[in-house]
């Protein structure tokens, strides 16, 4: 097995680079990729991205989303946390023996004097308390492996991110499973950093004290071709929201106005269905907004722009373009 050398804490460059590597390195050999990323929440092939961040805590404080190419839950990532990546020629009994891939990360830190279980389907916990989730995408002969390990990452931002505040959502999409947390930092008998955690996990995993000397180092051409990636894919809004599953969603808030009430449909990103109710007075009916937002795409800064050029208080007396926003995606 080869190891890659990836420094970047960009979840869309790293997302961008599994992929890059599984389709396109070597399919006769085997690699691993340790890396990190800057606070993200990584949502699951399957899942609806709206149903399993909180939008307003991701919003205030920047923590980037981000669709990945395997299935399983949504996770929050920082710094705190180190994630690995094995890709390898695969059959399909060993593409979903989960147990294979994280028994590395098992045994390193028994090394390290930590007890740790593999737990239901795809999980590894400390004291019946989570601390690695991993997930899996297969094509043809391969697999990519994927986990990550909550070393010494921010627990309550973790909740916070994954805390969904929407007042009715009947998706489509695969949830997550949400369960108590842990970190491994403190349950080291010798405190060491997530970056000394790293190398020790590559150094075990490799069975080689030299595995620096035989890194593979990015060439200006694959990261370049990474980059192209990530910008024609795990940056845009389409991966990351538009290809959710279809999902319908109710939604209340009250405001100096009234109560105002939106019903809707969304099927591939896209609203469709949306009806406005509520006991707010105006001027002019609100099926003129309706059929305006119709197919449009569900997404906070396209439809408050689409929004600025009506007369809102025509439509809504006391109640804003941003109370409307608010209700909407909050």
């Amino acid at each position: 097995m080869i190891s890659i050398r990836n420094e970047s804490t960009n979840p869309y460059f790293n997302l961008a680079l599994e992929e890059y590597v599984f389709y396109n390195f070597d399919p006769n050999k085997e690699y691993v990729i340790l890396w990190q990323n800057e606070p993200s929440v990584i949502v699951g092939r399957n899942q609806n991205t709206i149903e399993e961040v909180n939008a307003r805590y991701i919003k205030e404080n920047n923590i980037n989303v981000v669709r990945r190419m395997s299935g399983g839950g949504a996770v929050y990532h920082d710094l705190g946390n180190l994630n690995f990546t094995f890709i390898v020629n695969s059959d399909m009994d060993v593409a979903g023996n989960f147990k294979k891939f994280t028994e590395p990360v098992m045994s390193a830190l028994a090394r390290l004097g930590v007890e740790t279980e593999f737990s239901g389907r795809n999980d590894i916990t400390i004291d019946g308390r989570k601390f690695s989730g991993n997930a899996q995408h297969y094509s043809k002969n391969r697999l990519l492996h994927h986990g990550t390990i909550l070393f010494d990452s921010n627990l309550s931002v973790v909740q916070e991110a994954l805390n969904v505040k929407i007042d009715k959502l009947q998706s489509k999409g695969v949830k997550s499973v949400r369960s108590r947390v842990t970190n491994v930092a403190p349950y080291l008998k010798q405190k060491i950093t997530v970056e000394e955690f790293k190398n020790i996990l590559l150094r075990f995993i490799l069975n080689d004290d030299k595995y620096k000397e035989k890194e593979i180092i990015l060439t200006e051409t694959d990261l370049g071709k990474v980059k192209e990636l990530m910008e024609t894919k795990y940056q845009t809004w389409q991966w990351n929201y538009g290809e959710s599953p279809a999902f319908e969603i109710e939604k209340n808030q009250r405001f100096d106005g009234g109560n105002l009430s939106l019903k809707f449909n969304v099927k591939n990103g896209y609203l469709q269905g949306l009806k406005i109710y509520g006991d707010f007075f105006g001027k002019k009916d609100v099926s003129d907004l309706e059929e305006l937002l119709k197919n449009k795409p569900y997404r906070e800064t396209y439809i408050k722009e689409l929004l600025q050029d009506i007369d809102f208080n025509e439509y809504f007396a006391g109640i804003t373009i941003d109370n409307f926003i608010e209700c909407m995606f909050y």
